[in-house]
């Protein structure tokens, strides 16, 4: 397996996370990110929306909450990794 990307994300007034970049696209004009928690193996994964204007040189994500986005964002992740399965809690 090769190595994956790490980035962190600053949220205001919260400490610096990093996560794990599995897979990206671009769906209706927007750049969409999955990340991970973990490496290797199972772990929490989200789903986040590049919500910058074109341009900007910070990007702002969003995790996606809305059910129908998610699932449509989640399908198109599901058929680009063959073993990438979600599971929604």
């Amino acid at each position: 397996m090769s190595k994956l990307e790490k980035i962190t994300f600053c949220p205001d007034g919260d400490e610096p996370v990093e996560f794990y970049v599995l897979e990206q696209t671009r769906i209706g004009g927007y750049n969409y990110i999955l990340v991970t928690d973990f490496e290797e193996g199972d772990g929490e994964a989200l789903i986040l929306k590049d919500m910058s204007a074109d341009g900007e040189q910070e990007s702002v994500f969003s995790i996606v909450s809305d059910d129908e986005e998610l699932a449509a964002v989640a399908g198109v992740f599901e058929n680009m990794l063959d073993d990438v399965q979600f599971v929604r809690e």
